[in-house]
């Protein structure tokens, strides 16, 4: 077997409604998530035992240590099929920023899973592997598909929706972690919000689910943003930006998107952004619903 390589994408929350903590710790959710054309790339190939190599522009803030992500996932993985642990050597060619809001982690084990049943040809169908990936979290099931769907309850329970059309986007992350935990800390620490999903647009064309969209919110933006002050700053500059239409953070930061009209759009927007803002990360892309 040569080897095999997948990329992983950036998972974008459109809007992410969240209500407040329940007994278990966990906050209920609706958001209307979709996957980028950006992303880290993972790569498999056979060995005598299961490694994981870090590299890429991001590589150096993640170690490759026993609990990383596509470890466990792959040990998981081997356990469910009674395999064993996979003879693999993986290579993660970090691309995204770390604690960004994109759900790398979650995207690279999902692409990992898959090329691990393709490549040692593991007798798992579809549903088995999404419950595999859910010992990674609630973003595993969602990254393991890689295709834009409704999640709700703890972000576990996904409707697709194939009606988005492809947008056009801009991707700014300020260069700043976001941890998770401290944001949802200062969510809890305001007033409840309702983890509402919203109906759908009447219209599926890129310009009303933009202005759909422009409607809807982040409920984690504002703690996110007092945490990090960075994040509002960012959230500006993309708003700001000819020819975006719409800045909103994705997830719990601190990455900002901003949805544009044209390709040709976007590019100018992050060719701008790259210009105003030499030490961010800074991406065009498209949006697609699969």
């Amino acid at each position: 077997m040569s080897a095999l390589t997948a990329l992983a994408p950036a998972k974008i929350n459109l809007f992410l409604h969240v209500g407040p903590v329940d007994a278990d710790g966990y906050h209920p959710l609706s958001s209307l998530v979709a996957f980028a054309d950006v992303g880290d790339r993972v790569t498999v190939e056979p060995a005598a035992r299961l490694s994981l190599t870090v590299n890429g522009p991001f590589g150096a803030g993640l170690a490759a240590e026993p609990d990383n992500l596509i470890l466990r996932a792959l040990r998981a993985v081997g356990e469910a099929t009674g395999a064993g642990e996979p003879p693999l050597r993986v290579t993660l060619d970090k691309r995204l920023p770390i604690a960004a809001g994109l759900g790398g982690g979650s995207s690279d084990a999902g692409a990992a899973l898959k090329l691990a049943r393709q490549a040692l040809g593991l007798d798992i169908d579809d549903a088995a592997l999404e419950a595999v990936a859910g010992v990674i979290g609630a973003d595993g099931p969602m990254c393991l598909r890689m295709r834009t769907a409704w999640a709700e309850g703890r972000g576990d329970v996904l409707t697709d929706e194939p009606r988005l059309p492809p947008l056009h986007a801009v991707l700014f992350n300020p260069g700043v972690p976001s941890p998770t935990g401290a944001v949802y800390r200062a969510y809890d620490a305001g007033p409840p919000r309702a983890a509402d999903r919203p109906a759908p647009p009447a219209d599926w064309s890129p310009a009303a689910v933009i202005d759909w969209l422009a409607g809807l919110r982040n409920d984690l933006q504002p703690p996110a943003e007092a945490l990090t002050p960075a994040i509002a700053d960012g959230i500006q500059a993309v708003a700001a930006t000819p020819g975006v239409a719409l800045a909103r953070m994705s997830g719990s930061g601190a990455t900002v998107f901003g949805l544009c009209r044209s390709s040709a759009d976007a590019a100018a927007a992050a060719a701008a952004l790259s210009a105003a803002h030499p030490t961010a990360w800074v991406a065009a892309t498209r949006l697609a619903a699969a």
